[in-house]
């Protein structure tokens, strides 16, 4: 289903992405917002056809808010068609049920809410406040949305949850569910998340010409030093976990890579360089993309593999025990919906950055993999089934929460789309 000609129509991309958001997804998550209560059903089966929970991931809650906001935001813009007011109104409304229900004594979130906004433990025995991405993920709603609505009230509560997250990681002491760091060890994920969070953040600030921006330029590039400084290695390949102390162990743990999350990481990274100047740091990114693609790409079957060790193929090392590296060795060979969206935006950014048509190349072969394997084939449902094996076939298998995700794809849908709009005016 290539939609490439000999020439790069970028004009054809544009509106190829644009199609693919008003007809296949925009239609499916439309009818998952809780009009109610407010906030998103997300607990769908891969397949799309079932609700099979009611409750409400506050990971999923605040991206819906981030999707909902920026879609409103492009549609003021006049870069998506359709009623900004109602993406508007049902983004507040989600933010209405979080403000109102997710917030616990120290000023951290919960984890898991139900349908009516009931704090519930995600796992029995655990408490409610087990992950600091999903705060991370209220910070990204909220900032979006204080952006498009003008509430300085919500930036506010969206910088002053940030603070409380970076004291939180400051301490050493952070929970991180569904992924809970391996003891001794340091996540890239943490360093991913913070920068993702903070030039967000640092975006809707300098929009409030609030007086925070220039504190948050600094986190944003410090975040983003720490990763091209302390997680890229000298063959190019981030490393997703590392001693916090002393010689890399030969383990599986930190032998891994995971390509999905290093595109998504180099897009990040990007973007935060090219906002504050730093254009060294954006180059930098570019051949740790190519890398990604040459780790994770399956010469076989096609797409990005879910993990891959250090030098390609299944991962290999010690083995700890450790609940992570299970989940490592068991699903590294499968094949995600959030890697694959990741992919398509980051090699188009990578390309218009370099015009360095190695990039164009990346992208043409995952955007066939991509629109031959993952959207749903029936358009009354919509949207991609997300989770597949290495041969591309569905699988009932819960990837972090039981969720049907709706951020990843949708957000880089809209990435393109803006990045192309002006190509299309």
């Amino acid at each position: 289903m290539s939609i490439m000609n000999e020439a790069w129509d970028t004009h054809a991309l544009h509106q190829f992405y644009k199609r693919h958001l008003l007809d296949d997804l925009l239609p499916f998550w439309s009818k998952a917002v809780d009009q109610q209560n407010g906030g998103m059903y997300t607990c769908f089966t891969n397949s799309g056809n079932k609700l099979i929970s009611t409750d409400k991931y506050t990971w999923s809650q605040g991206r819906f808010i981030w999707i909902w906001s920026r879609i409103a935001r492009l549609i003021e813009q006049g870069v998506l068609p359709g009623d900004a007011a109602a993406f508007k109104q049902e983004a507040e409304h989600a933010v209405a049920f979080l403000r109102d229900n997710v917030f616990l004594e120290n000023g951290n979130c919960a984890f898991l809410l139900t349908e009516d906004g009931y704090k519930k433990e995600s796992i029995p025995g655990e408490g409610y406040d087990t992950s600091f991405y999903a705060d991370c993920f209220v910070v990204l709603g909220f900032s979006e949305f204080a952006r498009v609505s003008g509430r300085n009230d919500i930036a506010e509560e969206a910088l002053g949850l940030y603070d409380r997250i970076r004291a939180r990681c400051s301490s050493g002491h952070i929970r991180s569910e569904p992924y809970p760091i391996p003891h001794g060890l340091k996540s890239h994920s943490v360093s991913m998340i913070l920068l993702n969070t903070s030039e967000q953040v640092m975006e809707t600030l300098r929009d409030f010409h609030h007086p925070a921006y220039e504190r948050l330029k600094k986190d944003c590039l410090a975040y983003t030093e720490q990763i091209m400084l302390e997680f890229r290695m000298p063959d190019h390949r981030i490393a997703e976990l590392l001693p916090i102390q002393g010689e890399v162990p030969p383990t599986v743990l930190c032998r891994h890579a995971n390509p999905g999350h290093t595109l998504e990481c180099m897009w990040f990274v990007i973007q935060a360089a090219t906002r504050l100047h730093r254009e060294d740091l954006a180059a930098q990114s570019l051949p740790v993309i190519q890398k990604a693609f040459e780790l994770g790409w399956d010469t076989e079957k096609g797409g990005l593999l879910r993990f891959v060790d250090q030098d390609g193929g299944l991962p290999k090392g010690e083995q700890t025990g450790d609940p992570y590296e299970t989940l490592i060795l068991e699903t590294w060979d499968s094949k995600l919906w959030w890697p694959h969206s990741e992919a398509l935006y980051c090699s188009l950014l990578a390309f218009e950055l370099s015009k360095d048509t190695r990039f164009k190349d990346l992208y043409e072969k995952t955007h066939d993999y991509v629109f031959r394997i993952f959207p749903h084939p029936d358009q009354q449902i919509g949207e991609w089934i997300q989770i597949r094996d290495r041969d591309g076939n569905p699988m009932d298998k819960v990837v972090a929460l039981p969720v049907k995700d709706p951020f990843h794809i949708i957000r880089n849908v809209l990435l393109i789309i803006e990045l192309y709009s002006k190509a299309s005016d």
